[in-house]
């Protein structure tokens, strides 16, 4: 985003913690190489203050969920440090844009009258069906497993209460009154920036835009904005594989043969889910890429690995990456594993709007840190049969294949120059010049 609106011709500041400007600083460097306006700027994080292990930033390094109150804590506490950086900051920032987490922000931005933009990584299908929910309070007049359809949607789209985010199907770690911070300042916000586009959900995007007065900017996919695929391998954690190692044996397969199996940057497998998973993907008799992500139970996984002979038996048709995704792939086909949070809302636009996925049979929310109980895994077969559906040669499977082909197509079209993205980004940057000409005086 910030390469973005930099290219754009706008002077950016990221303001990070020592791990996330590690994780990032190579790409900004290269940005900044090109001639585009990026500076990073460092804010120590409070990790042992709030009783964290030192080095604990990321909600993805916690070494359990049960410390997420001590990480808010933390957040909480950057508050009086940012601002000492916004006192000295020349030239003083015309608007920030922030993680809606992050909601002393709004505090921070009345006190120095700096428009405060939330970013959120949820679609605007998404966010709509959270405020219908939140409004309607469908969701307290059911039991816990039964079908409901969420009201006023474009669609008829239904879900139990245990496929709910935690803000209306909480978990055991109680961080109720962080939620409802959170929710209380996102309504205050000027306005919103989405990482979407408009042909991607177009009826969910103009009702979300109603409901925000307007102050909806949809500027994605980001990312597809950079041609760098050193930045897109660069992404996140460190991976175990080179990224060209990992290009080349993908150009020794045939084109759309390979599943790509990765669960995102936060999700944690219990190590029986992972087995499931392993094996789900080696009786399919698919050539695929697993990614093994690190944490609590990382050496308990590689143990079955190796004990089990999954890596030695699979190797002619399977590349394990411990760490980090690397590439972004666009234009393919989902098979959706909804695990926490939104993602139960994602498969939905995904599978039954979209008709570009097929789902492995999750049937509820497993919360950050309760990925142990076995009454929720997904078995083997169940994995086997979604990667059939969706490698699937008949009717069926090309027609979800045309239909992500098209949904990629348009998402490049989206951030080309002159593509709504591309539109968007610029109405952003107008409203906000003209906002601060408004402030001076300017006309």
């Amino acid at each position: 985003m910030a390469k973005l609106l930099a290219k754009h011709g706008v002077s950016v500041t990221i303001v990070v913690t020592p791990l996330n400007a590690a994780r990032s600083s190579s790409v900004i460097d290269r940005a900044v190489a090109t001639g585009l306006s990026i500076r990073l700027l460092q804010i120590r994080f409070p990790a042992e203050a709030a009783g964290l292990p030192p080095g604990c930033e990321s909600a993805d390094c916690l070494p359990s969920y049960h410390f997420l109150r001590n990480f808010f804590a933390a957040i909480n506490m950057l508050q009086q440090p940012l601002e000492e950086i916004l006192i000295d900051l020349k030239p003083s920032p015309s608007c920030i844009i922030c993680d809606k987490h992050i909601s002393w922000t709004a505090d921070t931005c009345n006190k120095f009258q700096i428009p405060r933009i939330i970013f959120d990584g949820m679609s605007c299908f998404a966010q709509l069906i959270m405020h219908r929910l939140y409004f309607s309070k469908i969701h307290e007049t059911v039991s816990p497993s039964e079908l409901f359809a969420v009201p006023d949607l474009p669609d008829k789209i239904e879900f139990t209460k245990l496929q709910l985010p935690g803000y209306f199907n909480p978990g055991s770690v109680d961080i109720g009154d962080f939620r409802e911070q959170v929710w209380k300042t996102e309504s205050q916000a000027y306005g919103v920036v989405v990482n979407t586009f408009k042909d991607l959900e177009k009826r969910y995007l103009d009702e979300y835009r109603k409901i925000k007065g307007g102050k909806v900017w949809s500027i994605g996919p980001l990312s597809l904005f950079s041609n760098d695929d050193l930045d897109r391998a660069e992404r996140g954690n460190q991976a175990s594989i080179d990224a060209d190692q990992c290009l080349n044996w993908l150009d020794n397969r045939e084109p759309g043969s390979v599943i790509y199996a990765c669960l995102g940057s936060l999700s944690r497998l219990s190590p029986d889910q992972f087995v499931e998973l392993a094996s789900g993907l080696e009786i399919s008799n698919h050539p695929f890429i697993l990614v093994i992500k690190g944490g609590a139970k990382s050496e308990e996984i590689e143990k079955w690995i190796l004990d089990s002979g999954f890596e030695e038996r699979t190797k002619e048709r399977g590349v394990l990456i411990r760490g980090g995704p690397h590439k972004v792939f666009t234009g393919l086909p989902m098979i959706t594993w909804p695990i926490f949070a939104e993602q139960f809302l994602n498969e939905k636009l995904v599978v039954q709007i979209l008709g570009t996925g097929v789902g492995v049979g999750a049937r509820v929310v497993i919360h950050l840190g309760e990925e142990e109980k076995d009454e929720n895994k997904v078995k083997r077969d169940e994995i086997k049969s979604a990667i059939e559906m969706v490698m699937d040669e008949g009717e069926k499977g090309c027609e979800r294949r045309k239909r992500a082909k098209k949904v990629g197509e348009m998402a490049k079209r989206s951030m080309e120059e002159g593509g709504s993205s591309y539109l968007n980004i610029g109405m952003l940057i107008q409203e906000i010049a003209q906002l601060g000409n408004s402030k001076h005086g300017i006309e």
